[in-house]
């Protein structure tokens, strides 16, 4: 669910990214860490995940200028032990509620629970900041993605016809009240 944003007129610079971090706490030294993305390594690591999953991917330059220009967008990385980022969301914080534009888990770590850990984690963040509700797009056709919002309590409210490029598609809209901070 690769959305593309639009060009922007300004030029990307060389402007650090901002350092606006946050981490969640493990209890397990085996539990993967949360945090989010604001080193050019990390923007690197996530575009490269997402040109993975992704057919319409946003490239390194589209993120880094996103997490820079926009006070509202947040990138978070879930890590491997070893550093490695197996998992990213990306997602827009408008003020009481919490758009996810992407989320992706690396193939060969599907099915593990990540997609759930990173979205809870997320929408914990997304409650602690002043969101009440979380929206999302999802293709049609991704019936995994489907079930996983449907087990985190998002309701499917609408379809957007052709949303998706590459190929064509319907984006189907989901809706999420009630988000917890705890």
């Amino acid at each position: 669910m690769s959305a593309v944003p639009t060009p922007n007129s300004r030029a990307i610079g060389a402007e650090p990214l901002p350092s606006r971090i946050g981490k969640c706490k493990t209890v397990n030294s085996n539990e993967p860490l949360i945090e989010r993305v604001t080193s050019p390594e990390d923007v690197s690591a996530v575009a490269q995940l997402e040109a993975l999953c992704f057919t319409n991917p946003w490239t390194r330059e589209m993120l880094e200028r996103e997490l820079r220009e926009s006070p509202v967008a947040r990138v978070y990385a879930l890590r491997e032990q070893g550093g490695e980022v197996a998992a990213f969301c990306s997602c827009w914080i408008v003020l009481d509620e919490l758009h996810v534009n992407t989320i992706a888990v690396a193939p060969h770590r599907r099915r593990e629970g990540l997609g759930t850990r990173l979205m809870l984690h997320v929408m914990r963040e997304a409650a602690e900041a002043g969101a009440t509700r979380a929206t999302l797009e999802v293709r049609a056709s991704n019936t995994a993605a489907r079930r996983l919002y449907s087990s985190l309590g998002f309701v499917e409210t609408a379809v957007r016809q052709g949303y998706y490029t590459q190929p064509e598609e319907d984006g189907i809209i989901l809706w999420r009240g009630a988000l917890s901070r705890g």
